[in-house]
């Protein structure tokens, strides 16, 4: 995911977004606890992806959007 794909996108459909990459960390943080997560790069890419929606969410705050 990209930061410009994300300004393309509404408050909720990102809020949304956000939810979901929340829910796929938690399940990769469990897969990675119980030792089947055959990936690991894949908690840092998710990570990063929720920093993005963050940081879009806030700058719309910011600008009164």
């Amino acid at each position: 995911m990209d930061a410009s794909e994300l300004r393309k996108k509404t408050d909720k459909e990102i809020r949304e977004e956000l939810i979901a990459l929340r829910k796929e960390q938690f399940n990769l943080r469990m897969q990675q606890s119980a030792g089947q997560m055959p990936r690991g790069h894949q908690i840092h890419n998710v990570r990063k992806n929720i920093a993005r929606a963050k940081t879009v969410l806030t700058e719309r705050a910011k600008a009164g959007k």
